[in-house]
């Protein structure tokens, strides 16, 4: 095998950073992804992904160049078998710990490791492994050739000292008991007050026999031996331990143990297992219900936002594109966790070639390509752009390919055209899977102007205008003053659904009259296909919002998700339809305990109450330039933060005026007043008949008195 090094321009006089771990950019995050979907289970059976799963690159270079005053020791620890090569030459000496001459020199390592990403730690007085170093993962003619290969800058985290290796990484857990525990002869019945995630743990355990754990969701589930999703089967030997704690990590809030033998144990408790995030943002109302609403939805979140933001925590923990979309999107209106946006979108990319859509679904690939441009405007990081663009074109390809002799996507074999859980037709094509296509090539030729690749970014722009040209002339019904749901071997048919109407209102793509005529002919009428689920409810609700219906929204929101917290919800559902009742509520695919009740897109009204009510939207990338446009939507007041790159925006408003502070940027508040306004700063300007704004300046609060 032969070895390339490359001197790489730029010199290291000094330490700028510390040294950490480093590796190819998605190898990490892809191993990691598989070692958290092989988690999950069917009642105690594995259940892999049901699309191709990826691996890292298990042969990987690494190389820098230094410029040293003086000569300096390395340390080198390495994930894999390597070897070091300085100055085109292989060292021969021990490969742990080096003395580098001065002068200037590269440093090139090769990396083997097929079990767990290749990686490494360079320690020196001013030499340090950090996302400087490039990588490879293609070979050159002999060690010292230099060519064009070493384009990749390394890709790292929070692995900063020797010692914690990337695959060591664990999630943290803390403590937790029970709220209720209810004895039996032979079984415990455990309540922990809430939906949550861990490791039950029995303490003072003694004897020996079975342990079997069934978990629930609820107590019907927990208590169904032979319906509940997940359980644990254990056997006992001889064994007198003061904690045990049992191997899986699981979803649940109550847990049926049933023990047999002489097994003995004093109680129970767990270890609940979590990703440390902070709640950067809040939201508070004069409605107490809402106050409710959002702190469930932020649980929600949370419990879902673990190694990757997974959808479903008791069945599902799987990472699925399209439920994750809305994940990020609620991130930025809480967290603003960065790592866990990129790790995610590294993950549901996996590796090239690509031969299916992302978890296999068509629209799940276009809300991929338009989350990436999210993330950038979001938080103004063009570096993983530049990393993963490579693979943005790649399978930006496999889809133009798929397209048919209408340039339009249709399911073809090995497609599942998911759109939503609900009685439609995913034949033929669908107007959202074109509007989501077009959105998709549109993100694609941003994010290409950005990456220089003039050539990509002129041939999407105009593949998406004539895209969306067909559209409206294919799918729009001037009859109905709506988009139709599909076309079928060449023909229309006529059923109007929100999907594509509500799409098409988000991305701006109508007028002001197709936008009245969507509002009032579908969006506000109860004769078109109502949406059940919280995934599809998030875009339904952002377009209405989007065009000022935020009085309809609020009673929506009370009235969907309060519901959820009416039937005793500590997280929020999958699914949820009022009229089903008893334990038919918790029924979904068939079985009687099917549906998860802590689902991620069940999150949405942080996201909603953040950007449409609050009013917080970047307007350039990373908050450059951002609009606060605060809505009440028929509350006596509401204050919140929203984050930021540079700190959070706070934003009060009750029915006479308007508190803001905000943060490095150019700001605006924008906000209606029937009669002239006042403010304690700034300079008000009256932009139309009632609508007047003013520049938020960063460091300042400004309290505006207006007349609604």
């Amino acid at each position: 095998m032969c070895l390339l090094v490359i001197v790489l321009t730029g010199e290291a006089n000094a330490q700028t950073s510390k040294p950490t771990w480093i590796w190819y950019p998605g190898d990490f995050e892809i191993w990691l992804s598989n070692e958290v979907q092989m988690k999950r289970t069917k009642r105690n059976a594995l259940q892999p992904p049901w699309w191709r799963t990826y691996t890292h690159n298990s042969n990987v270079s690494f190389a820098t160049h230094v410029d040293l005053k003086e000569e300096e020791d390395i340390t080198i620890a390495v994930e894999g078998k390597y070897n070091v090569i300085i100055d085109g030459k292989y060292w021969q000496g021990d490969i742990h710990k080096i003395l580098i001459p001065p002068g200037k020199h590269t440093i090139m390592m090769q990396v083997y490791n097929v079990i767990t990403p290749p990686s490494i730690f360079v320690s020196g007085k001013t030499i340090a492994s950090d996302t400087s170093w490039y990588c490879n993962t293609i070979r050159g003619s002999s060690p010292g050739q230099i060519n064009d290969l070493w384009k990749v800058k390394a890709d790292a985290w929070t692995f900063n000292n020797q010692e914690q290796a990337p695959s060591k990484f664990r999630l943290q857990t803390k403590e937790e008991s029970p709220v209720n525990i209810e004895r039996k002869p032979g079984s415990v019945l455990v309540d922990f007050g809430k939906e949550t995630f861990g490791f039950v743990r029995l303490n003072e355990l003694k004897g020996s026999g079975t342990i079997d754990l069934y978990y629930g969701e609820s107590p019907e589930e927990a208590l169904s031996i032979d319906s509940c999703e997940t359980l644990d089967h254990l056997v006992i030997k001889d064994t007198s331990t003061s904690v045990f704690v049992v191997n899986h990590s699981r979803a649940f809030r109550y847990v049926n143990i049933q023990y047999s033998g002489n097994i003995k144990f004093k109680d129970v408790d767990m270890l609940y297992e979590y990703l440390p995030v902070s709640y950067r943002g809040s939201f508070k109302s004069s409605d107490d219900e809402l106050n409710r609403i959002w702190n469930t939805s932020a649980y929600t979140l949370h419990l879902s936002t673990r190694e990757f933001f997974l959808d479903g925590i008791k069945r599902d923990r799987w990472i699925w594109s399209g439920d994750a979309n809305q994940s990020y999107l609620m991130n930025y209106y809480l967290f603003f966790d960065d790592p866990v946006v990129k790790r995610t979108i590294w993950a549901v990319r996996g590796s090239d070639p690509v031969e299916t859509h992302i978890n296999t679904i068509l629209d799940y690939s276009f809300y991929w390509f338009m989350s990436i441009y999210d993330y950038y405007l979001y938080t103004g990081d063009e570096e993983l752009i530049r990393k993963i663009y490579p693979r943005m074109v790649t399978l930006m390809e496999f889809c133009l390919k798929r397209r048919n002799s209408n340039s339009m996507v249709e399911g073809l074999p090995g497609d599942w055209v998911f759109l939503d859980w609900a009685p439609i037709s995913k034949e033929g094509e669908l107007s959202a899977i074109q509007i989501l296509f077009c959105r998709g090539l549109e993100s694609m030729a941003l994010c290409a102007s950005l990456m220089n690749d003039t050539k990509k970014s002129i041939e999407y722009t105009a593949l998406a205008k004539e895209l969306k040209e067909k559209i409206m002339s294919v799918f729009w019904d001037k009859n109905q003053n709506a988009f139709i749901h599909n076309r079928k071997n060449g023909l229309t048919e006529k059923d109007v659904t929100r999907y594509a109407n509500m799409f098409a209102l988000m991305f701006n793509y109508l007028d002001s009259a197709k936008t009245e005529s969507v509002k009032t002919n579908v969006l506000m009428n109860d004769h078109v296909l109502k949406i059940t689920t919280p995934y599809m409810r998030f875009y339904e609700l952002e377009a209405l919002c989007a065009i000022g219906q935020q009085d309809y929204v609020m009673k929506e929101m009370k009235d969907y998700w309060g519901g959820m917290l009416r039937e005793g919800a500590t997280s929020f559902w999958e699914l949820y339809d009022p009229n089903e009742k008893g334990t038919k509520k918790y029924a979904m695919y068939g079985r009687p305990f099917g549906k998860s009740l802590c689902h991620a897109w069940g999150a949405s009204p942080i996201y909603l109450l953040g950007k449409y009510f609050l009013g917080v939207k970047p307007l350039k990338p990373g908050y450059a330039e951002y609009l606060v446009e605060p809505n009440l939507g028929g509350l006596e007041w509401m204050e919140g933060k929203v984050p930021t790159p540079d700190g959070d925006i706070y934003v009060a408003m009750n029915k006479k005026q308007i508190s803001v502070s905000g943060v490095a940027g150019n700001g605006t508040l924008r906000f209606k007043s029937k009669k002239k306004p006042s403010s304690n700063d700034g300079n008000l300007k009256k932009i139309s008949e009632d609508t007047y704004q003013l520049t938020i300046v960063p460091g300042k609060k400004y309290v505006v008195r207006y007349f609604n």
